[in-house]
């Protein structure tokens, strides 16, 4: 424990926005520069929990107050060894985590928690500075050969694990460019691509095979794959999204959220000068109060909407932590992003009855109107609430509700649960042998965290899979520690 009272001494002070009238002119990061001296003392806050939940928080089981102990002694290179022991992509999980850490850190049950996410970025961020971040090859190659389908940020941790210990690893992705959901699902204001870019480039060097714009099960078939590999990685994340049937909803001008992100980002890498959906000059409702919707909520605003109104269903999250949320639990509480910081309203405890279209059939509003719970749980108009908001532009961000059921998840004849995701067993086995499946596509919508932490778990169970090599039972408890 580098100073034991710096919780009592040292208040939280996390980064600092950059002018909102500045950023809203690019598409850079929002965050302003954090000096290495005060990040120093934030992880003297650490306390050393002699049980430490942070690690019950972070599904990677990250050695939190190790790394925060050796920033506070200044032995950063140390630092970033001990953050990439559990983790092979801090920096986008520095960038994009809602760090359940943080809810968990024992200093938040009285007091505001360890800036652990700020000491996660500005580690990895330095170690790429000073070149610390290089290729780990395999000493020996085993002559297996690994398909990874997706490449998110679980295909990814798995096929870095398992080119690491030697396989022949191929990533395919159907999209033209890699990176899954970490290229086009989020925009450049929440992480600039540079970070995503050099991460492959020493995927590369280690090996790992990518191959972008394959649509794996028609370009390639289900029974080709199984002939030209030893084990595949089902990566394919939760991408069928939530709709909304209502009245209106085949008008022009309405669209799912994953229509709307990737044309940002394929302007920001210069494939293409303008969007064909943009923002720009229209009335914007977002429908959906999460992450996705705060995405398109900053996306919308730098392409210069007029106006952008976010509904949620859901009534107004409080303030604090309530007894249905106890310490150390990640809390609902009602939380502000920087894009919700650049302007924009939002309406809670709304629903959305029709989209309302003009003489030419496009687009012209939402009717909308308010809701409350009714005994049996559902929810119920409030009656004289109704009204039409206008809208030339309706971005649908309600979630996913499962892996879409593919040619190549229907040809290889894998089985599903009951909610609709890929089924596995404890190593991560799908129903069909030599077949795993990591992340999103077997867990449903999670988080970035859980992603990466599948992928490496699963990794473990295709090489023990491969080898023979002995592997310990993946935790029964979701919020132990996954395998590595």
């Amino acid at each position: 424990m580098g100073d034991p009272k710096g919780f009592l001494t040292t208040p939280r002070q996390g980064p600092t926005r950059r002018p909102v009238e500045l950023r809203l002119r690019d598409w850079k990061e929002v965050y302003e520069d954090f000096s290495r001296a005060t990040l120093e003392k934030q992880a003297g806050r650490c306390m050393n929990c002699g049980i430490p939940f942070c690690h019950q928080g972070c599904p990677l089981g990250n050695l939190i107050p190790e790394w925060n102990d050796l920033v506070y002694r200044k032995d950063w290179r140390k630092a970033a060894e001990r953050l990439h022991a559990t983790n092979n992509f801090p920096e986008f999980t520095g960038t994009l985590c809602p760090a359940p850490c943080e809810a968990a850190c024992v200093l938040a049950i009285n007091d505001d928690a360890v800036t652990i996410k700020q000491v996660e970025i500005e580690i990895i961020d330095r170690a790429w500075d000073e070149g610390w971040v290089t290729p780990v090859r395999p000493p020996v190659r085993t002559g297996k050969k690994v398909a990874v389908v997706g490449s998110g940020p679980a295909g990814l941790a798995a096929a870095q694990q398992l080119t690491r210990v030697g396989h022949d690893v191929v990533v395919f992705e159907r999209a033209d460019r890699i990176g899954g959901l970490l290229r086009y699902g989020i925009p450049e204001f929440k992480m600039e691509k540079f970070r995503l870019d050099r991460r492959l480039q020493q995927m590369r060097e280690e090996g790992t095979h990518f191959r972008a714009s394959v649509d794996v099960g028609t370009d390639i078939t289900a029974e080709q794959l199984r002939a030209d590999f030893d084990a595949i990685v089902l990566a394919g994340g939760a991408t069928a999204w939530r709709d909304l049937p209502v009245p209106g909803r085949d008008l022009e001008g309405v669209y799912q959220a994953m229509e709307y992100l990737p044309w940002a980002n394929k302007v920001q890498q210069g494939d293409i000068a303008e969007p064909p959906i943009t923002a720009e000059g229209k009335h914007v409702v977002i429908i959906g109060g999460g992450d996705t919707g705060a995405d398109c909520l900053g996306t919308a605003h730098r392409q210069g909407a007029l106006s952008v109104t976010q509904l949620e269903i859901m009534p107004m999250p409080p303030q604090h932590r309530t007894e249905t949320m106890p310490w150390p639990t990640y809390p609902m509480i009602y939380r502000v992003s920087s894009a919700h910081e650049e302007g924009g309203e939002r309406l809670y405890s709304v629903n959305t009855t029709e989209f309302v279209g003009d003489e030419q059939g496009k687009l012209a509003g939402v009717r909308i109107v308010e809701v409350r719970r009714g005994p049996d749980g559902r929810f119920v108009p409030v009656e004289g609430t109704e009204k039409v908001l206008p809208a030339q532009l309706v971005l649908l961000a309600m979630g996913f509700v499962g892996p879409e059921k593919s040619k190549l998840l229907v040809d290889l004849g894998v089985e599903f649960d009951e909610r609709g995701n890929v089924a596995r067993d404890d190593s991560f086995m799908t129903s069909v042998e030599g077949v795993f499946t990591a992340g999103d596509m077997g867990r449903g919508q999670s988080l970035i965290v859980w992603a990466i932490a599948e992928g490496r778990a699963a990794a473990a169970g295709v090489d023990a899979y491969l080898t023979g090599r002995d592997i310990l039972p993946r935790p029964i408890n979701p919020t132990d520690r996954p395998i590595s």
